[in-house]
């Protein structure tokens, strides 16, 4: 798939509407779904968490973390992507973001699409990302490489997405936020 299809079905909500999420119980988070434009494809960008961070240890993730006080959500996409992985805010065109995800640790997740030129190198901040790596999207795009499945986790049956790619396995939060995006480009 190329920008000019990738934009074409897109079909989210705009990047005008960039308010903060609404306040709950639950701790608020926004990521950046980062789609590298190659011209002739396009790729997902992901990072894959330091193995002693408290929360999701060395799961694979978007960049991204908590909201601030007074910040709006597409504002703490763009900042945790640049304090994570070095990328510029200003390299960044947000095109909109997905409907929020739950996760079952108690986060609720603003997910905002960027779409950004190929990066001579990326600055990873050490204490956050162990690394980082792209996938096609055309991988994600194939039905056969998305799955579903049930587990009982803290005392209650959660329905979990998980996309293997190569020897990576991306799961949970990360993974349902790539279904949204694949059905709204169906």
């Amino acid at each position: 798939m190329q920008v000019a299809e990738f934009r074409y079905r897109f079909l989210l909500q705009p990047a005008a509407k960039a308010g903060s999420i609404p306040s709950t119980d639950e701790q608020q988070a926004a990521v950046l779904v980062p789609v590298i434009d190659y011209g002739d494809k396009l790729h997902i960008l992901f990072t894959q968490r330091a193995l002693h961070l408290r929360h999701h240890p060395g799961q694979i993730s978007f960049p991204g973390g908590r909201i601030e006080l007074n910040e709006l959500s597409a504002d703490a996409a763009l900042r945790e992507a640049h304090e994570e992985i070095g990328l510029l805010p200003t390299e960044v065109e947000l095109l909109g973001r997905l409907p929020m995800q739950a996760t079952s640790t108690g986060f609720t997740i603003q997910p905002w699409v960027g779409l950004l030129k190929p990066q001579r190198s990326w600055i990873l901040q050490a204490d956050e990302v162990a690394g980082i790596f792209e996938v096609p999207l055309t991988h994600f795009l194939t039905q056969e490489n998305r799955h579903q499945f049930s587990l009982p986790l803290r005392g209650k049956l959660q329905h979990l997405h998980a996309m293997p790619y190569q020897d990576k396995f991306i799961w949970g939060a990360t993974a349902a936020i790539l279904h949204r995006l694949c059905l709204q480009l169906a």
